[in-house]
């Protein structure tokens, strides 16, 4: 009988491809390179003269890709081995280069650079339907003789990219969610040149809408929304120069790619490029919905010097926000949708996503991830190196809301956790960091308060680094009471300058919202969190208990994890953690129920061993 493995199956193309018998090597992907043919058990180059239109066709068509785009001796080098001896004789309409007429060669040498290279285009076989253009809409791949929708729970960024280059479309604009229907699930790295390159399985996963830019992409930033301005021109992409594109220009191009308003416009920003240079000048009113909407002349001058090849950063859209919290940093995250402001969810990845939302709102770092809204949101996933949530992965599973706070005014950078890191505030919409002079133990106070920590434990200059942007040039002058860091006083600094290794590093001790009760010391029992005034039952999962276990046990300074053992049955709200984090408040509090969990640490207090 025959066993089917429950591990995922990988489909293998159906094309009559055959790599016996001919292959292109060392092109950009499976449809381009240097003509190779097997002689006698190895491989050979084949010599421009011997080749035609009409050879090019089958060789295309014999390894699936589309007609013939280029043909020209040496276009992909010469190859080390052997050339071909015979003069193919294709009529254009075979299957298989095997099956085409061959005759011996007159002249049995190849000039040096005659070995041919071959670009053919890539199969019609990828297409985005529904969207209102060819570079939009949902993924449709061609298999089998129909068209079948591709989905993907991971690599959406990846496969979008994909997809863009493929149909010629420049750079993803967005990845909104899919379509309802499930399909095929398909996993790229984002370098291939084609959609067929990436493996595909047959578990199904929700569909993916793609939407690219037809005429303008940026390039080399740090996300979809900043990067070197380039153009297509002639079916290839060109760089702006800067002297050819203003203000007007760049709101056209930050609206298309669905962006927030320019932000920083300069010549050589994000490097010079490395192709041609467009030879026209824009001339946008600032109103139009495409950058090929606007008007255009010749340019005066056809040159343009090294590094001014223009860069813009556009700043991201309103597309997130923050409800029902008591400021437009903190609360229940929502991202408008399809018309509509919706829930966002998930069960994993909590830090990594309110990073990118603290980032996104420009609200430094956060602070602290309490329990979400009790509706079901979209679940995402981030990384946490995402500039804005729009890049993150989404899927149609319902997640309990996610709840973020972030801080407005300070944060701590390049420290372990929550709690500790080098100083930074808030001016003019860019982060400086504070010199130590500046700031004393009752700044440190209201610090560690605003941030939701316990009091300060250590105060250095220099114990987290010294940061790469500007100084704070005032001096903080807190009382130690208030609220918010932006609720004390401040004078200017006598002396403007701060000397190289006194950027301020805080720890502020973790806050007093975890304790263990019922255990005959502090370092053993049920574990309880502090969560709106009161104090709460902390239950688990079997899978996840060790984990949180190890970090209650950090948390309260008392070592490591002894044992974890069954709680009380009172149903208690779920917690995930990955056993890294420093605190408690920094895994994810579900709104699934649990029994309580028992743990006992090792500490020198706690004689349980």
């Amino acid at each position: 009988s025959l066993t089917v493995s429950s591990t995922k199956l990988i489909e293998c193309s159906t094309k009559s491809f055959s790599p016996e018998s001919v292959r292109l090597v060392g092109g950009a992907g499976l449809c381009s390179g240097r003509v190779e043919v097997k002689s006698n058990q190895s491989w050979a180059s084949v010599c421009e003269a011997d080749f035609d239109r009409q050879d090019a066709e089958v060789v295309c068509r014999d390894l699936g890709c589309g007609a013939p785009a280029a043909l020209q001796g040496g276009l992909y080098g010469e190859g080390k081995g052997q050339t071909w001896d015979k003069e193919f004789q294709c009529k254009g309409n075979e299957s298989l280069l095997l099956d085409c007429d061959t005759s011996d060669r007159e002249n049995n040498t190849c000039l040096p650079g005659n070995a041919v290279g071959l670009t053919c285009s890539e199969p019609d076989d990828v297409r985005l339907v529904g969207g209102g253009s060819r570079c939009a809409g949902g993924v449709e791949r061609y298999d089998q003789g129909e068209w079948r929708t591709v989905g993907t729970l991971s690599d959406v960024k990846d496969i979008a990219a994909v997809v863009c280059r493929q149909l010629g479309c420049g750079s993803t604009v967005s990845v909104p969610p899919g379509n309802p229907a499930r399909g095929f699930e398909a996993s790229c790295s984002g370098s291939e040149s084609s959609l067929r390159e990436c493996p595909r399985s047959y578990d199904r996963s929700p569909g993916l809408t793609v939407i690219c830019s037809e005429s303008v992409r940026l390039v080399d930033g740090a996300g979809l929304c900043s990067g070197r301005v380039e153009v297509k021109s002639d079916q290839s992409w060109a760089s702006v120069c800067e002297a050819d594109f203003d203000r007007q220009d760049a709101e056209v191009v930050c609206g298309e790619l669905g962006c927030g308003a320019p932000a920083a416009l300069q010549g050589g920003l994000y490097g010079g490029g490395e192709g041609q240079t467009s030879d026209k000048e824009f001339q946008c009113k600032g109103k139009e919905s495409l950058l090929l909407d606007c008007d255009t002349s010749d340019r005066e001058n056809n040159t343009c010097l090294p590094g001014n090849a223009v860069g813009l950063t556009c700043s991201e859209p309103d597309d997130v926000r923050l409800v029902g919290g008591d400021s437009r940093c903190a609360g229940g995250v929502e991202r408008y949708d399809q018309g509509e402001w919706r829930t966002v969810g998930t069960l994993s990845d909590v830090k990594d996503i309110a990073a990118v939302v603290c980032r996104q709102l420009g609200c430094g770092s956060t602070v602290s991830v309490p329990p979400g809204n009790p509706a079901r949101g979209f679940e995402a996933s981030c990384s946490g190196s995402e500039s804005s949530l729009r890049e993150c992965p989404r899927s149609y599973d319902r997640s309990p809301g996610l709840t973020v706070i972030c801080s407005e005014s300070v944060r701590l950078v390049d420290g372990a956790g929550l709690c500790s890191g080098r100083v930074e505030v808030k001016s003019n919409q860019s982060w400086a960091s504070v010199c130590e002079a500046d700031f004393d133990r009752q700044d440190a106070e209201v610090v560690c308060g605003e941030l939701g920590c316990g009091a300060p434990a250590a105060l250095q200059g220099g114990l987290y680094g010294e940061g790469e942007g500007q100084t704070w040039d005032n001096e903080f002058q807190c009382k130690g009471k208030e609220s918010l860091l932006l609720d004390c006083d401040t004078s200017d600094r006598e002396n403007n300058i701060c000397l190289p290794g006194n950027a301020v590093g805080l720890t502020c001790s973790e806050p007093d919202d975890v304790r263990l009760v019922g255990g005959g010391s502090r370092c053993a029992g049920g574990v309880e969190r502090y969560d709106q005034g009161e104090w709460r039952t902390v239950g688990s999962g079997d899978w996840a208990r060790t984990r949180v276990a190890a970090v209650v046990c950090r948390q309260l300074g008392c070592g490591s994890a002894v044992s974890v053992l069954p709680g009380n049955t009172t149903g208690a709200h779920g917690l995930v953690c990955d056993g890294t984090e420093s605190a408690l408040r920094e895994c994810v509090i579900t709104f699934d129920r649990h029994s309580g969990l028992t743990v006992i640490c090792s500490s020198g207090d706690n004689n349980i061993l």
